[in-house]
């Protein structure tokens, strides 16, 4: 398989490199079969928006591309879970044969379970059968009976009208928790010093902010700090609250002030 990487995120603007983006999938082989994030982009937490999608969209047709979607924070984006659909959602309108990748790991808490499913819209039954036969070819010699345990909470989840009221309301609080904490980390920021322009962090979605940080700001948060952050600058949003953000702005805008957060 030939595996090629394209354009998305812009370092010097640390945001989406739509037209990076764009010009990568312009240039693929016809008939491409392109991984897309259908929201809460990981580990960068920035989607396209809506008129973006529909360009993607129209350029995949032109380019007689196949999607692949890859969805594991539906619910945890906007806390919305209909609206965190939007995006695979009009592709399939619009005629796209899509690949659908879900998980349930994280926003239903089953990391453990390995509990998801993988969805192929297909266009007649005979398509379909052909389509499940060679997916059992597949299956069988890799896992054959997939764990039912964390498929069964889903289940039984999804099924009652009481407890999805009450999932999706779980969601929600959630995600505007970890939206919260993006505003109030460029808050203290600003209140502790630092004059660098955070505004990506919270124009970012999902349960990460993607910071700009380079490596070896990250090594010395991890170092004089005990702060635990992948290298590349990505953070997890869902580990702050009132009790220790100052301390980490404090610690960041230490290891970043007289620094550039993009590069050049």
């Amino acid at each position: 398989m030939d595996v090629r990487r394209y354009r998305y995120y812009d370092s010097k603007t640390n945001r989406l490199d739509y037209d990076g983006l764009m010009a990568d999938l312009t240039e693929a082989p016809n008939g491409s079969v392109i991984l897309l994030h259908a929201c809460a982009h990981n580990p960068t937490g920035c989607d396209p928006t809506t008129d973006q999608w529909k360009s993607i969209s129209d350029l995949v047709k032109t380019k007689s591309h196949h999607v692949f979607f890859d969805s594991a924070y539906q619910g945890f984006a906007s806390g919305d879970a209909e609206a965190d659909a939007a995006a695979l959602r009009f592709f399939v309108s619009e005629g796209h044969n899509i690949v659908l990748a879900q998980s349930f790991a994280k926003n239903f808490g089953l990391y453990g379970e390995r509990t998801g499913t993988l969805s192929v819209v297909c266009n007649s039954p005979e398509e379909k059968s052909a389509v499940m036969s060679q997916l059992k070819l597949i299956i069988r010699p890799m896992y054959s009976s997939p764990p039912i345990h964390g498929s069964s909470i889903v289940k039984t989840v999804l099924t009652d009208d009481t407890l999805t009221t009450e999932y999706y309301a779980n969601c929600k609080e959630m995600a505007d928790r970890i939206r919260s904490m993006r505003v109030r980390l460029v808050e203290v920021l600003k209140d502790v010093g630092s004059t660098h322009d955070w505004s990506h962090v919270t124009s970012q979605i999902g349960m990460f902010a993607f910071t700009g940080m380079s490596s070896e700001m990250c090594d010395q948060l991890t170092s004089k700090y005990s702060i635990f952050l992948t290298r590349d600058g990505r953070i997890s949003l869902a580990g702050l609250n009132e009790g220790n953000l100052e301390y980490v702005a404090r610690a960041i805008h230490d290891v970043t002030d007289g620094k550039s957060i993009t590069s050049s």
